[in-house]
């Protein structure tokens, strides 16, 4: 069975397979409109161990943001034609999105944890506890972050349609998309980028306890930037492994953290927020069906 991945919009969702990609959005009168388009076949360098990831992750923020802009256009400008983002405006918001993030989660945490290294000092002395520490408080400043946009009704909405993506891709590996708005399927998800993204965090710990800790806090800040595609990398084959896992103890272990993070950045969805992600569901596997082009691979759910 052929692996598809999703995203949540403004008021819709979106679905991709390795043949293509399609948002659905339900407009303010009621009507949904669909977005389609195949995918190029990538060159095979791109689908090797650890590059895949960092593929995967910058090819799901450029068709995210699309879709986004896509279903702005149609939830809140009603019957206004859409106009595509050209490709320097989508690297100029992928550009200041990366700055926020980088910011965010590790910049301050960084130096954050320098800060407590002036009253604890093992944490200034010990590598690992250093980064340790990092990590927590990286943890935290994105559950923050998280609990904070969550307050934002409009978000709410999007937690919602993040839901029923969920529930449809459920349906779907189940092969009962009739029963996809059924209580069976849960709005949680072993493959969500949720889910990836707690994942980063655990390695990045892993990882930034390599840098000596005799560097000064700008080296340490760069070295983090310069590691961030290998963390997407390892992040991203240790999310396979572990979806591939979810039936076995150790897999529902690994899994288990994710999926509780996904409570705070999913809602259980109504059934009109359902049949959008069915209808996204549909026009994708149509792309499949018609058998043209080729993708890259698993994608995140």
């Amino acid at each position: 069975m052929e692996k598809i991945g999703g995203q949540a919009v403004i008021e819709g969702v979106m679905m991709k397979s390795r043949k293509g990609w399609t948002v659905a959005v339900r407009d303010p009168k009621g009507e949904i409109h669909v977005k389609k388009e195949r995918l190029k076949e990538l060159p095979r360098v791109f689908k090797w161990p650890l590059m895949r990831g960092v593929l995967v992750l910058f090819h799901t923020l450029v068709l995210g943001i699309r879709a986004l802009e896509y279903s702005a256009t149609m939830a809140y400008e009603d019957e206004k034609e859409e106009k595509p983002l050209s490709r320097a405006a989508i690297a100029v918001t992928i550009g200041v999105s990366m700055v926020i993030g980088i910011g965010l989660f590790i910049a301050l945490p960084l130096y954050a944890t320098k800060l407590i290294g002036m009253v604890m000092s093992t944490v200034q002395k010990s590598s690992l506890a250093f980064n340790f520490v990092d990590g927590i408080v990286r943890v935290a400043v994105f559950l923050l972050y998280i609990l904070i946009i969550g307050l934002w009704s409009e978000i709410r909405r999007i937690f919602e349609y993040h839901g029923a993506e969920h529930k449809v891709i459920h349906a779907y590996e189940d092969g009962k998309l009739d029963r996809a708005d059924s209580p069976e399927y849960s709005p949680l998800h072993p493959r969500c980028g949720t889910s990836f993204l707690l994942i980063v965090m655990v390695i990045s710990i892993l990882v930034f306890s390599f840098i000596p800790q005799s560097w000064n806090l700008t080296g340490k800040f760069l070295a983090r930037v310069v590691l961030i595609p290998l963390i997407a990398g390892i992040s991203y084959e240790t999310l396979k492994l572990s979806a591939k896992t979810s039936h076995t103890p150790l897999g529902r272990a690994i899994v288990w953290p994710g999926l509780m993070l996904q409570r705070l950045t999913t809602r259980e969805p109504d059934e009109r927020q359902v049949e959008v992600a069915l209808r996204a569901m549909n026009e994708v596997l149509d792309l499949e069906r018609e058998g043209e082009g080729n993708g890259a691979g698993p994608q995140e759910a």
